[in-house]
């Protein structure tokens, strides 16, 4: 259950990034993988998830502009942001799950986080 993000940073408003979440091949096989976000004074926000058999569901406010994908060989879960936006800076957080939860409480396990700040 053990995963480790990568790749956050600080971009200008409009730019991009992509995080990394490096799996175990035991939870990467058996698990929905989500993106997850935080920012200071909110809840614990579902970004995107992706399935085992590749399907992907995306929160409004990233549709079109994030993509969730997964290397199957390499066993890691990425997340493509494009366009972003200063509503955008947050930690983001990589999780599994038995299933692909709207509930973050129901995510078995969680890396530590990647920060993301976007400036305007």
């Amino acid at each position: 259950g053990h995963l480790v993000e990568s790749g956050g940073g600080s971009v200008q408003a409009g730019g991009s990034l992509r995080l990394s979440c490096a799996a175990s091949a035991d939870t990467y096989s058996r698990y929905c993988m989500a993106w997850f976000r935080q920012a200071p004074g909110k809840e614990r926000e579902r970004v995107a998830v992706i399935s085992g058999d590749g399907g992907t569901t995306y929160a409004d406010s990233v549709k079109g502009r994030f993509t969730i994908s997964k290397d199957n060989a390499k066993y890691f879960l990425y997340l493509q942001m494009n366009n972003l936006n200063p509503e955008d800076t947050a930690m983001y957080y990589c999780a599994a799950g038995s299933l692909c939860w709207t509930d973050e409480k129901r995510y078995n396990y969680w890396g530590q986080g990647t920060q993301v700040a976007v400036s305007s």
